[in-house]
């Protein structure tokens, strides 16, 4: 009922917002077509999708083609979001071009995927073609094909492809560009990329309660991709609380208190644990003291 009630407040919000109506030459999912998709989607477990996609087929259309990314349960149900956070979310897992695994595996692989939501993009991030498996912004989609009919087409993927921050009313979505290579940020796209995939560790770091580090992470990807393009692996230490914004940190000290939190090198907790009293672990703070290892539990 939650849902269903969130879904009509959306809906709601749509009609009432000039701003977000669908433009005249776009054409509506069919009520047919919706309610089919709709079954099949609950059939498979994305109940919430489901819901939404069934009382509110205008948030996932812009014309006449439409590839839907169904979030799973787990993710959507319980994100506590705004309606109008979650209709950009839902936007940006919405393509305006009807793809089936097929046709995204047939992609090279960094190629990107326009969405409904402020032209932005899905970068295809790997590609197994043995498996016939697509990750889309590091996020592996878990159920291909899982309706392809007329016009549209719907694949399931584990979790949501950028992270939201209802605190700071914004969706953090990496930038892709075809022609470069694909990063998080919004400064720019660099051409060359980090070894160690950034993006995935900021979606495991939101996955699992660390929000707030996350979201800081994410804003300064941009320096530490630049200065650390060859670093292979590293150790995060996640503080449990950060407070996040421009009226907290200024970029500068946010990125040197991410950086003091990131070790250029992979160590397990057995690892840590077995190192000499007083070690002193080098960060990714430039120039700067190291981060020290008293002899207290990791």
């Amino acid at each position: 009922m939650a849902v269903i009630l969130a879904a009509i407040v959306i809906s709601m919000t749509l009609r009432s917002d000039p701003t977000t109506q669908t433009p005249k030459s776009a054409t509506p999912i069919s009520h047919v077509i919706s309610l089919s998709a709709s079954r099949t989607l609950r059939a498979s477990g994305f109940t919430v999708m489901a819901a939404l996609l069934q009382i509110s087929p205008e948030l996932f259309r812009s014309s006449p083609n439409s590839t839907i990314f169904a979030i799973a349960n787990s993710h959507i149900s319980n994100a506590s979001l705004p309606p109008h956070l979650l209709r950009d979310l839902l936007k940006y897992h919405t393509s305006p071009v009807r793809v089936s695994i097929e046709d995204l595996m047939e992609k090279p692989q960094g190629s990107c995927l326009l969405t409904l939501y402020q032209k932005k993009s899905l970068a295809i991030t790997r590609i197994d073609r043995k498996n016939r498996m697509v990750q889309i912004n590091w996020v592996w989609v878990s159920h291909p094909n899982l309706f392809v009919e007329g016009s549209v087409s719907i694949h399931g993927v584990l979790g949501p492809f950028a992270v939201v921050d209802p605190n700071y009313d914004v969706i953090h979505a990496p930038m892709c560009d075809s022609n470069l290579s694909v990063v998080s940020g919004s400064g720019g796209l660099k051409k060359k990329k980090s070894n160690v995939e950034c993006g995935r560790i900021v979606r495991l770091l939101s996955s699992k309660g660390f929000v707030p580090f996350a979201i800081g992470l994410h804003s300064v990807l941009d320096g530490i991709l630049e200065d650390e393009r060859n670093v292979s692996s590293v150790t995060i230490f996640v503080p449990p609380r950060l407070e996040l914004g421009a009226h907290h940190h200024p970029r500068a000290l946010l990125e040197k208190i991410v950086r003091f939190h990131i070790v250029p090198q992979r160590l397990t907790h057995r690892e840590l644990s077995a190192l000499p009293a007083r070690t002193l672990l080098r960060t990714m703070v430039h120039d700067d003291q190291p981060l020290s290892e008293p002899r207290e539990r990791v």
